[in-house]
């Protein structure tokens, strides 16, 4: 069965970011990818003319996956707090959120690449704008009180972010229920609540 053109750059998107996460963004190559689906070279180029592109674009991709899943739990008919408690611990790198690998070879790669940088850069501010707003939903409701729902974006996203580092690169550094006990923690200390509360909401 012949594939549209949509649906080919799909499988092609898919076959990159498998191999992004399998042998890192500087290693991968085009062959890689086309070898993996038994795809000429000159069949990925046709779709992405070069290496960059195809990289930018398989993170795109899999950024793209990730905030539709992050705006489904945010956009449930709940409380403010149950929505944000659900977003955070999906996110966290003990959640079932992206392959954190595939993002911290991204973060470094866009260290030099300004076409991947932009991708990291926008998916960053599409999270910390969605928590943004669920925080100060919940603020608007009397859930809980929080004078910075920004700070409060960022602050989360680093520590989940920061988390996800260690934990991926030193297999041990940290368990998963420290994790989790730190993340809500974190999460309860800034929206003023005690910590029973995010379990009782």
């Amino acid at each position: 069965m012949r594939l549209s053109v949509a649906e080919r750059r799909e499988e092609l998107l898919r076959a990159a970011v498998e191999q992004i996460e399998a042998r890192g963004v500087s290693a991968v190559r085009i062959a890689d990818v086309a070898s993996a689906l038994g795809v000429s070279n000159a069949l990925v180029l046709y779709h992405f003319s070069t290496k960059e592109k195809l990289v930018a674009a398989a993170f795109t991709h899999a950024a793209a996956g990730d905030l539709t899943r992050l705006r489904k739990l945010l956009g449930r008919r709940t409380t403010a707090l149950r929505r944000l408690r659900s977003a955070v611990r999906w996110y966290a790198p003990t959640g079932q959120a992206k392959g954190w690998r595939l993002w911290i070879e991204g973060w470094a790669a866009a260290l030099r690449e300004p076409a991947l940088r932009e991708v990291t850069r926008d998916l960053d501010r599409q999270w910390k704008a969605a928590l943004t707003e669920v925080v100060t939903e919940g603020v608007a409701a009397g859930e809980f009180q929080c004078p910075d729902p920004t700070g409060t974006a960022l602050r989360l996203t680093a520590l989940l972010d920061g988390l996800a580092v260690q934990m991926t690169t030193y297999a041990g550094a940290v368990s998963r229920a420290r994790a989790l006990e730190w993340v809500d923690e974190a999460l309860a200390r800034e929206l003023g609540l005690a910590r029973e509360a995010l379990t009782t909401a």
